[in-house]
C-alpha cells in the first residue's frame, strides 16, 4: 500500500474519527480503535492526495437546470477539514480549465443523483509534476445545505437558501428566479476556534473538525495583508 492514506468509518460528522496514517503501524492502530468504538461499522481507506489544493461547489438544481451559487477556493491544503478552513470566493490560484471541469462534474453529478434543492461538492486539485496540468478529484458530494451556502448568500446578496427551499418544495423552477450575484471583491469564510477555552486540546489541524463557527471577511484583492497573512501560514498546525 502507498502512504499517505486517509482512514475513516464509513459515515461521519465533523470527520470524526478520521485520520491520515503514514505508515503500517498506524494504520492497524487506528483501523483497531475504530472498530473498538462502532464493532459493527466499516472502515474506509483513501488515498490520500498529498500538496493538493481543495475547493467546493455549492449548487441548486431543480431537476431541468443547475445553478452554481459559487466556487470556494481553500487557503489550506487538503487534508484539513473543510470547517477549519479557510474558504476564498471566488476562487484565486485555480486555472479556467479546473474552474470549468469543477462545474461540468458538479452539474453531472447534480442531474445523476436527481438533486432537487442542494448540492456541495467538494474537490481536490493536484498539479500533474510532468505536464503541469491541474488533475480534478471529486472528494464527495452532499445532497444538502451547507455551511457555506448562507456565506455565498451574504457574500453575493443573493437569497439562495429562499430560493432552494421553493425549489425543494416543488413550488417554483430556478427559471421563476432572477438570480443577480452582486460579488464585490473577496469574500473570505474565516473559521472560529475556541481553543483559548481549551488549553490543552491538540492544535495540530486535520480530517476531525475542530473549529466552533466562522466569520467572513472582505477584501477588495490579493494584496490585501488580511489574505496575506492566511496565505503566507496556510499550514496544518494552528498558530492564530
Amino acid at each position: 500500500m502507498k502512504y499517505p492514506v486517509l482512514v475513516r468509518p464509513s459515515y461521519v460528522l465533523g470527520g470524526q474519527d478520521m485520520r491520515i496514517v503514514i505508515n503500517d503501524a498506524e494504520l492497524e492502530r487506528h483501523v483497531l480503535s475504530i472498530f473498538k468504538k462502532a464493532p459493527d461499522d466499516e472502515v474506509l481507506v483513501d488515498h490520500f492526495l498529498d500538496r493538493a489544493k481543495e475547493a467546493e461547489i455549492d449548487a441548486i438544481c431543480d431537476g431541468e437546470e443547475v445553478h452554481i451559487m459559487g466556487i470556494m477556493e481553500h487557503i489550506e491544503p487538503a487534508g484539513i477539514h473543510s470547517g477549519d478552513s479557510s474558504a476564498v470566493l471566488p476562487t484565486y490560484s485555480l486555472s479556467v480549465d479546473a474552474v470549468n471541469k469543477m462545474r461540468e462534474y458538479a452539474e453531472k453529478l447534480a442531474f445523476a443523483l436527481k438533486i432537487k434543492g442542494l448540492l456541495n461538492v467538494q474537490f481536490a486539485i493536484k498539479t500533474d509534476k510532468e505536464t503541469g496540468e491541474e488533475i480534478v478529484y471529486v472528494i464527495e458530494a452532499n445532497p444538502r445545505a451547507s455551511r457555506t451556502t448562507p456565506f455565498i448568500a451574504k457574500a453575493y446578496r443573493v437569497p439562495y437558501l429562499n430560493i432552494a427551499t421553493k425549489v425543494m418544495l416543488g413550488t417554483h423552477k430556478l427559471s421563476d428566479f432572477d438570480i443577480n450575484p452582486q460579488p464585490s471583491g473577496y469574500a473570505i469564510k474565516v473559521p472560529v476556534f475556541s481553543f483559548n477555552k481549551f488549553p490543552n486540546v491538540d492544535k495540530q489541524l486535520g480530517p476531525e473538525m475542530k473549529s466552533t463557527g466562522e466569520a467572513i471577511r472582505f477584501v477588495k484583492d490579493m494584496t490585501d495583508p488580511f489574505f496575506r497573512e492566511l496565505d503566507r501560514n496556510r499550514s496544518m498546525y494552528l498558530t492564530r
